[in-house]
């Protein structure tokens, strides 16, 4: 063979292997997501957003941010939102991390049970700027994620849980007075009359108008007092003409703080009373009911001649209990956010708040200790007797 035909066959050979090597070659892998070791939702996504709406189970609860950077609770009467919830809630979704590409195959996320729970962050007219889909919980710890509805399904640490009502997320704060501001309570009594207590400074002991004879004040009682008027937070709220809320502003004990910078905070804690009812009259077997279960008037004598001895029966009662405790507060700061919240609704607060308050007035005095007896005086010295000399 001559060299040149060997040359040529030489460069076919090696030509026919390159075409061969990158006809065979396996694809490249595809490039890792970005967003792998990332926080699962970027801050400055949630500092761009003027809302937050959460869903699961059927249920959505949508925050809103003001103006001055607060937020409020759009899906509970545009409530106050709690802000530590709120601050939790936002900290974990920063925490937690995308850790790996569970899968890219439908039928494989179909499994991970994807359903309506869902985390969005809102722009100002309401459009998702953010929205995320939470499957279940992983066996080894965090939970699957899909964005949006990519064909993608990750794995994150996330713990949050997801409060889908919306009265959860509103700031049940009423009212917090801090027991140093208050110079002055009336303390009103349910079967009348009530008692006004003062003091000039915070460190100042608390003193009352025309105290009975021999009796004094006492502190811890006046402490318990301003804790339970003074520190309210609701726990349900109702429309404002509830029949419930109506009634307990009929049998309310106001009471009327004054702080030492002249603002006055009228604070009404009551409740619909207990009643007792005449039970309704008994149905006979025949559905008969009044006189006409009696039966007939030969059937009320055969019964009379046989109970002629009997004690005649005492009417029947039933107890209907209180109803909840309600409380309004009316507070001399225009400003102050409670008067737009009594706009609003009605607030129903815990029982113990209003059952712990005193009844009567003499339950706040105590008597004056007796003076404690004067100290003996000190035995003055024995004289010494003159030495008589021998």
């Amino acid at each position: 063979m001559k060299l040149k035909t060997l040359v040529v066959s030489v460069l076919v050979l090696a030509a026919l292997s390159v075409a061969v090597f990158f006809a065979r070659r396996p694809a490249p892998p595809p490039s890792a997501d970005p967003r792998l070791n990332q926080p699962l939702v970027a801050r400055d996504l949630l500092e761009k957003a003027a809302g937050l709406r959460l869903a699961d189970a059927g249920k959505t609860v949508e925050l809103a941010r003001n103006a001055d950077g607060t937020w409020k609770v759009v899906s509970y009467h545009d409530f106050p939102a709690d802000f530590t919830k709120l601050g939790g809630f936002v900290g974990n979704l920063t925490e937690a991390k995308l850790q790996r590409l569970v899968t890219s195959s439908p039928d494989r996320i179909a499994r991970l049970e994807f359903k309506d729970t869902k985390i969005e962050l809102l722009d100002g007219a309401g459009k998702a700027l953010f929205a995320v889909t939470l499957g279940k919980n992983a066996d080894a710890g965090g939970r699957y994620v899909r964005f949006g509805d990519e064909p993608k399904a990750f794995l994150a640490n996330l713990n949050a849980w997801l409060d889908a009502d919306a009265k959860n997320w509103a700031n049940a704060e009423l009212l917090n007075l801090k027991a140093d501001d208050v110079a002055k309570i009336e303390i009103p009594f349910p079967e009348g009359g009530s008692v006004t207590v003062t003091r000039a400074k915070k460190e100042d002991p608390w003193t009352a108008e025309n105290s009975p004879a021999n009796q004094k004040l006492k502190a811890d009682k006046i402490g318990q007092i301003l804790n339970a008027v003074g520190n309210l937070r609701f726990t349900e709220t109702t429309a404002l003409d509830d029949a419930n809320a109506k009634a307990a502003v009929a049998n309310q004990r106001l009471f009327k703080i004054e702080t030492f910078d002249k603002k006055v905070v009228k604070v009404g804690l009551g409740r619909k009373p207990e009643e007792k009812k005449l039970k309704a009259p008994a149905v006979a077997a025949d559905g008969k009911s009044g006189p006409a279960a009696l039966g007939s008037v030969a059937d009320l004598a055969k019964k009379d001649d046989a109970k002629k001895d009997d004690k005649p029966l005492a009417p029947e009662f039933e107890t209907i209990p209180a109803g909840p405790v309600f409380a309004s507060v009316s507070h001399g700061d225009a400003a102050a956010p409670v008067n737009a919240l009594m706009a609003k609704r009605a607030f129903q607060i815990a029982d113990y708040s209003f059952t712990s308050l005193p009844q009567k007035a003499d339950e706040l005095f105590e008597p004056v200790p007796p003076p404690a007896p004067a100290a003996p005086a000190p035995a003055a010295p024995e004289a010494k007797q003159p030495e008589t000399k021998k």
